[in-house]
């Protein structure tokens, strides 16, 4: 996932999680707690024991506060690799905030993850608005396509999970992912992200109503166009984990191309909401509304 988001030029953020007692504690590695560092680089480099992945990271903070750990500013880890390969990295030793780990410590020591991945749209607007050309049509191959939509139990939409004989009644949206010819993936498959918004209901909080349990599931179409009227023998290719009365659920997956069928739902049948189906891709797609 880092190494495709960095070719695709998606942004990463990593954080350590918060000790309650203490605002942006510094552990004795270095690292701080509480606080937000941003990933800007990934690089595999040949040591004596073999190749090494690395991650670049930054502390937006600009100063010494830096990891002080394996391959960081100095370390003898350094004296392994090239001077060469050391030079085509940009490697400097500064107290400057930006320092190098491998990957199996910053596994180990960061506890959250964020990646943000940009649009086209959003790289011709940054570009629009600051008069530099910054899209990279290479790097920035997502597209976005959107459809509102509602569980109604009067309408007979508001089907439920899979636990219940109505989940097939739920909303469904057929999608076509095809992988461009100019693609970053080597291996033929797509890499999309699907997310289930459930509309309105901070407005609704003040009528005591909180958010929904709900999430969504993936099959594969079979070739009809038509909408799905039974799971019972099919498993779902992709899927969110559990049912949570978040205001947004999101799952990331890789499908090789072809038809789909998206079904968004409420864990419990009767339950209705208004929500808005997001999907993401590097692939060229279109959705259709099939029930």
């Amino acid at each position: 996932m880092l190494v495709r988001g960095m070719q695709m030029g998606s942004l990463f953020g990593c954080s350590i999680d918060a000790d309650e007692n203490v605002k942006e504690a510094q552990l004795t590695n270095g690292l701080v707690r509480g606080h937000a560092y941003s990933i800007t680089a990934i690089q595999t480099v040949n040591t004596y024991g073999g190749q090494v992945p690395l991650l670049r990271i930054r502390n937006p903070w600009g100063n010494s506060k830096e990891w002080n750990g394996a391959w960081s500013d100095g370390s003898s880890e350094w004296s392994q690799v090239d001077p060469q390969q050391r030079e085509q990295m940009g490697v400097q030793f500064a107290k400057d905030g930006e320092f190098w780990m491998s990957f199996d410590d910053f596994m180990t020591n960061f506890t959250q993850m964020e990646c943000c991945n940009l649009s086209a749209d959003v790289m011709d607007e940054i570009s629009e608005m600051t008069g530099v050309e910054v899209h990279d049509k290479q790097k920035h191959q997502w597209v976005e396509k959107s459809e509102d939509g509602e569980w109604n139990s009067r309408q007979g939409t508001a089907g439920g999970c899979q636990n219940n004989d109505t989940y097939c009644n739920n909303p469904q949206y057929g999608t076509y992912f095809q992988v461009p010819m100019d693609s970053v993936e080597h291996d033929g498959k797509c890499t999309v992200i699907g997310a289930v918004l459930q509309k309105y209901r901070r407005e609704l909080r003040t009528k005591g109503l909180d958010n929904l349990p709900i999430g969504f599931s993936v099959y594969k179409a079979d070739g009809s166009g038509q909408a799905i009227h039974d799971v019972s023998g099919q498993k779902p290719i992709a899927r969110t984990k559990v049912f949570i009365n978040m205001r947004e659920v999101t799952v990331r997956f890789r499908v090789p191309p072809g038809q789909y069928v998206i079904v968004p739902c409420t864990f419990d049948a009767h339950d209705d909401a208004s929500f808005l189906l997001r999907i993401f891709s590097n692939a060229e797609f279109q959705t259709t509304r099939l029930r």
